[in-house]
């Protein structure tokens, strides 16, 4: 009796779960560019363009996962330890349940959207493995769309292209303030770049990547009542060189909120992101750098049983430009416009439609697709003698789908 005791109390103290969200749709994306005509080419050839469709189109339409919430499967416990302390685990992979494959990408199932231990008290929880950077939550928490499927933030959409992964950090150290401090949040982390280390004589010729895959970040808010405000800051070493003593550096900086009224709530959000050489000596006297400034607004609308949700992004991007150059220089930039509805048939499933509009500018590229639904946008057609460029103009795509959760 006194083992069964003790093995009750064990239990009591211990717990683990398992969890999940299948999210399926039928999901469409229809890309138009519209034909450029080259002012040597018209002299040359009067008739080029003729044989050249004004426009292009390029379009994609399938069942896609992940366009409202994004499928996934994981385990997680908890361990009381006593004294206010507790040990926890998170093991969370993302699924393809439109094709039954385990991973996004399409491979074996892994643990890739989260893989963490960590350990809390009334100091706050230390946490240790594959996780969400600081710099995310912000794109992420601020977005009507929670930055998934057709209505996911521009600003989102742009900022994958300057850092391969702005989602998660491998080989992370992160800290989180408790939650007890009268509405104050924050969390730091930092991601080791394990490269390996020589002797400086030799370690340019072994591994001149002696720093490429660092990261480090915060992110401090306060959220009390309705109100919900935080600003983020991050660095990732996307590649280095020793030889050259630099750095490619992509520097985060985002500040978001929102607003509950009850009868509506309202999202704000700006993001600044920089990506330069960053040297330790020996700089050039032009080192340009690539900026992206974009924000979003945003409005979520409580109606019955379901949610009507809406969002509107701007982005820019912006290169230095060498003041001595005679160039004329348009930068980049794009507008969207979402909208879509989340009909709840219970506290676990739920139906939705979402539908997105990009307009495109001065060479942006960006396309209203999501996941394994994404269309190519047509740069060049050769047609004969003729040979046409193809500047991308809009994009518009919609999710109708199904989720699930368990």
């Amino acid at each position: 009796m006194a083992a069964l005791a003790v093995a009750g109390v064990a239990s009591a103290q211990s717990s683990v779960e398992l969890f999940g969200i299948v999210d399926a749709s039928i999901s469409s994306v229809s890309n138009k560019s519209e034909l450029v005509q080259d002012p040597l080419t018209l002299r040359a050839n009067p008739l080029a363009y003729a044989l050249l469709p004004s426009t292009a189109k390029a379009s994609k339409t399938g069942l896609n996962n992940s366009a409202n919430s994004s499928s996934r499967l994981g385990f997680r416990g908890k361990e009381d330890l006593g004294g206010g302390l507790a040990a926890s685990f998170w093991l969370e992979g993302a699924l393809s349940n439109d094709e039954g494959t385990g991973a996004a990408t399409g491979g074996g199932f892994n643990f890739q959207r989260r893989s963490t231990v960590s350990l809390s008290g009334p100091f706050g929880e230390v946490r240790l493995g594959r996780d969400y950077k600081p710099t995310f939550w912000n794109l992420t928490v601020f977005d009507p769309f929670g930055t998934n499927g057709a209505g996911s933030a521009l600003v989102q959409r742009a900022a994958t292209a300057f850092e391969a992964n702005n989602v998660r950090s491998n080989n992370s150290v992160g800290y989180f303030l408790p939650g007890n401090l009268g509405g104050f949040y924050g969390q730091l982390q930092y991601a080791f770049h394990e490269q390996g280390k020589y002797d400086s004589a030799i370690q340019s010729s072994l591994n001149d990547n002696s720093r490429g895959g660092r990261y480090w970040g915060g992110r401090f808010g306060y959220a009390n009542g309705p109100v919900d405000v935080a600003l983020s800051y991050g660095e990732q070493n996307a590649k280095s060189s020793y030889a050259l003593g630099a750095d490619a550096l992509v520097k985060n900086f985002s500040l978001a909120g929102s607003y509950d009224f009850g009868a509506a709530k309202l999202f704000a959000q700006y993001q600044n992101t920089k990506s330069v050489i960053d040297y330790s000596e020996n700089a050039p006297v032009f080192n340009p750098a690539t900026k992206l400034d974009g924000y979003l607004l945003g409005v979520t609308v409580p109606v019955g049983a379901g949610v009507i949700k809406a969002s509107y992004g701007n982005v820019k991007i912006k290169t230095d430009q060498n003041p001595l150059s005679t160039f004329s220089y348009s930068p980049p930039k794009a507008d969207q416009l979402a909208v879509g509805y989340v009909h709840n048939l219970s506290k676990r499933t739920a139906l939705y439609a979402t539908v997105a509009y990009i307009k495109n500018k001065n060479g942006a590229n960006f396309s209203a697709g999501s996941n394994s639904i994404t269309a190519p946008t047509v740069v060049s057609i050769t047609n004969g003698t003729a040979v046409g460029g193809y500047a991308p103009k809009t994009s518009v795509g919609y999710d109708l789908g199904i989720r699930h959760s368990f």
